[in-house]
């Protein structure tokens, strides 16, 4: 039962990690694109094509489209519902002691067979 815990408790850490990093992620990319609209208004403004408040609602438009076409990753679990974790009690576990086993005797040899095509792979 403590394994069940264990794996639950990594599974949960793992896909708060990912969250955090797609954030982070997101945010160095709408800053690149900010630095990178700068740019182009200041060269906008160097050749006279626009003035300077121009420019700065250029690289404004620019931040806003680009924050409407990839909506914050967290605001799309928000407005999901969470997803159900079924905990199954011990006698339920009792009574698939028996599958269990089975399901375990058909991935040993689920491996063994990849394991033969892996070399067999290798060797040629």
């Amino acid at each position: 039962m403590a394994d069940l815990r264990n794996l639950v408790q990594k599974a949960f850490y793992l896909g708060v990690g990912i969250a955090d990093y797609a954030r982070e992620k997101a945010e160095i990319n709408l800053q690149e694109l900010k630095i990178q609209a700068q740019k182009v208004a200041d060269e906008m403004v160097a050749r006279g094509e626009i003035n300077v408040e121009e420019a700065k609602k250029y690289v404004d438009d620019m931040i806003q489209q680009a924050q409407q076409a990839n909506p914050n990753e967290t605001e799309k679990t928000q407005q999901k519902e969470p997803r159900l974790i079924e905990i199954v009690s011990e006698d339920d576990q009792e009574n698939t002691e028996e599958s269990k086993q089975e399901n375990l005797d058909d991935l040993k040899q689920k491996v063994e067979s990849l394991q033969e095509e892996l070399n067999r792979l290798k060797h040629q």
